[in-house]
């Protein structure tokens, strides 16, 4: 008789562990998809997600175009000379004056001013602008005649502002988040 009172304990026993287990799975079967509905789909995610930029993989002096909320968005890695140059322009000729300083970010303090990341959306009527192109060597509207420099700032024509910047930070000397 004590033999089957210890088998009915750890039947028992066995049973409990089961059916708890079994209730954990359908719980999780059940909140998973709960919790996965409230998530942003993809749509969503596009029309305002931020977007990370690996920086590793634009060469000095030349320009990626991204996309980010239906708005071209220009990455461009600028050269020493370029830097140097875009320093010098007397601000207060400038259409919409503003100095480099205020179109570059910093990561830990340090300015980050080989990078420029603007809006590609000319100022004038929302053409793009060609990059590396123009009297600047910034970016040129064909469609108008506006000419912005390597900082994005509008030097000739009729755009009447600098390219937009977006909400922008770095996150590494490596990596730069948009949005």
């Amino acid at each position: 008789m004590a033999e089957h009172a210890i088998d009915d304990t750890n039947r028992r026993d066995f049973l409990y562990i089961w059916t708890g287990a079994l209730g954990a799975v359908a719980a999780g079967s059940a909140v998973i998809p709960l919790v996965d509905q409230m998530n942003p789909d993809a749509a969503t995610i596009a029309a305002g997600a931020p977007i990370e930029v690996d920086l590793t993989q634009i060469p000095e002096g030349q320009v990626v175009t991204l996309k980010w909320r239906g708005k071209p968005i220009f990455v461009r890695h600028r050269s020493k000379k370029e830097i140097d140059e875009s320093k010098a322009v007397a601000v207060a000729s400038l259409p919409d004056p503003q100095p480099d300083s205020a179109r570059v970010g910093s990561f830990n303090g340090k300015p980050m001013d080989k990078w420029i990341v603007n809006i590609g959306s000319c100022t004038h009527l929302g053409c793009v602008p060609i990059s590396n192109s123009g009297e600047f060597h910034g970016w040129y509207c064909p469609c108008h005649g506006s000419h912005y420099d390597t900082a994005g700032r509008i030097r000739k024509g009729p755009a009447p502002k600098n390219l937009e910047l977006p909400p922008f930070s770095f996150q590494s000397e490596s990596k730069v988040r948009i949005g």
